[in-house]
């Protein structure tokens, strides 16, 4: 039997409206769902709770057994779920797989986290037992995109769960099958009890309720900066942690003494990864001016080579964009940039949804898909003449992300890197890279810090409470 039974899969009644799922490379139908309103918040959280009470007093080795299951099931239904990101998110094959890899990965983590040494013994001045210890938050509202729909909901989904936590899930309509109800369905195969994983799909009113909801004391989201200042905002007023993974226009140095034999693969993998549709695409090439018409002209050819199409029925490099609100963001910034002045070197075109991989040169402050996030498979190209100016053009920006760098000394590279201010960094390689053993976030408008894998997690779906043991009742003065 398919993990994915429509008939089945979900579980409870939702308001919302019925929502079609689509094929952004034909257009087709692949599901129907309800969508979640903000009336379905509140009693969501409250089944969430209820289901929580034995959870979170369930042994650290029977939460990390149910984890380290569900990672199993990510392999187990590797074919299945492939198929619905190849056709849901316009993943090519390559792309679906990492994301399951990831889910696993994450999976196996967070197993790790149920038992990790929960607190700390505490000098007293009084004669007593004092300690420190990580108490789960209670529930979780996790908020997730379209563009990496798997990774981007279980990074906050699994650690939350292995910590003792319930977990509402927001996912974006658009991928409401690949980046929620799959993980109801591996969850549930796994083990974990009914009710404490709850799947809302809906739009910005239903997140807006997950935010100003008491009984979510943590929010993790992910997605733009503008949405992110909203969350961060409403968070705040409800005196609430927000957990903010944003937007980037993420930088790719070239220094002088590249290899551009080596290179030229690496930065088109950069942009054109996903259709650039990734917060740590990169946003912008800053090469040496020694290098610079050669790096165009080179990656500029690479981008012609790239084969664009269905990803479900041919071997592509780029899938389809989302949806026809996305193809007009990035075909709009495009021709913005160009106005202003940009060469086109390649692409800067577009068949249905199927948009050109694009390389722009003579680009510069003015140009808008420089300097904004273009969230598309835009290669803007910038030459500068020393490593101070690179480092300015890269720190320029309200974003700080992801950051490469590529020189034969990866020394050098060490210390430009100190001069820009970014929550991630890789010498010797471009800026998409994730790992569920490392932390990941970004600073400035790229959001809140690293929030995500490791440590992190722990202090990202904990709370630390203090407290004291004595013997005999503490005597006072009255």
């Amino acid at each position: 039997m398919p993990l994915l039974d429509p008939t089945t899969w979900q579980s409870h009644s939702l308001s919302g409206p019925a929502y079609t799922v689509t094929e952004p490379a034909t257009g087709d139908s692949l599901a129907t769902v309800v969508l979640a309103g903000p009336e379905d918040v509140a009693p969501a959280a409250e089944a969430a709770l209820a289901a929580r009470t034995e959870w979170a007093r369930a042994p650290h080795f029977v939460r990390a057994a149910v984890l380290r299951k569900a990672g199993d099931l990510f392999g187990t239904h590797a074919g299945e779920l492939r198929e619905w990101l190849v056709r849901e998110s316009g993943s090519i094959p390559g792309k679906a797989d990492f994301e399951l890899h990831v889910a696993a990965q994450e999976c196996y983590e967070a197993a790790a986290l149920a038992s990790r040494p929960a607190g700390q013994v505490l000098p007293s001045e009084a004669p007593r037992l004092s300690y420190t210890r990580r108490v789960p938050v209670g529930a979780v509202g996790v908020i997730a995109p379209f563009n990496a729909p798997l990774i981007l909901s279980i990074r906050s989904v699994a650690p939350a769960l292995a910590l003792g936590n319930a977990v509402l899930l927001k996912p974006d309509p658009r991928t409401a099958v690949c980046g929620g109800l799959s993980l109801a369905a591996v969850f549930a195969e796994a083990g974990l009890p009914e009710g404490l994983l709850q799947i809302l799909p809906g739009g910005a009113e239903t997140g807006a309720a997950l935010v100003a909801d008491p009984r979510l004391p943590v929010i993790s989201f992910t997605g733009s900066t503008a949405a992110g200042r909203a969350v961060g905002e409403a968070a705040g007023r409800h005196l609430k942690r927000a957990h903010l993974e944003l937007g980037g226009n993420s930088a790719l140095i070239v220094l002088e003494d590249a290899d551009l034999d080596a290179v030229i693969s690496t930065a088109a993998w950069g942009s054109f990864f996903h259709q650039g549709q990734i917060c740590m695409t990169t946003g912008r090439h800053l090469v040496h001016a020694s290098l610079y018409e050669e790096y165009v002209e080179r990656l500029a050819a690479k981008a012609d080579a790239l084969a664009v199409g269905d990803p479900h029925r041919a071997q592509v490099h780029l899938g389809p964009l989302i949806d026809g609100g996305q193809l007009a963001k990035v075909h709009g910034l495009v021709e913005a940039s160009t106005a202003a002045g940009a060469k086109l070197a390649a692409g800067g075109t577009h068949e249905d949804l199927f948009y050109r991989p694009t390389v722009l040169a003579g680009v510069d402050d003015r140009t808008p898909a420089y300097a904004e996030e273009v969230f598309g498979p835009v290669a803007p190209v910038r030459a500068f003449g020393t490593p101070d100016e690179a480092a300015a053009l890269a720190a320029t920006g309200a974003y700080g992300l992801s950051l490469g760098i590529v020189t034969r000394d990866p020394a050098r590279g060490l210390d430009l890197a100190e001069r820009i201010p970014t929550g991630i960094v890789h010498i010797n390689d471009q800026t998409v890279n994730d790992e569920a053993v490392a932390p990941f976030g970004g600073v400035a408008a790229s959001g809140t810090g690293a929030r995500f894998g490791g440590e992190a997690n722990l202090e990202a779906f904990t709370d630390v409470r203090w407290t004291t043991v004595r013997g005999d009742v503490a005597p006072y003065p009255f």
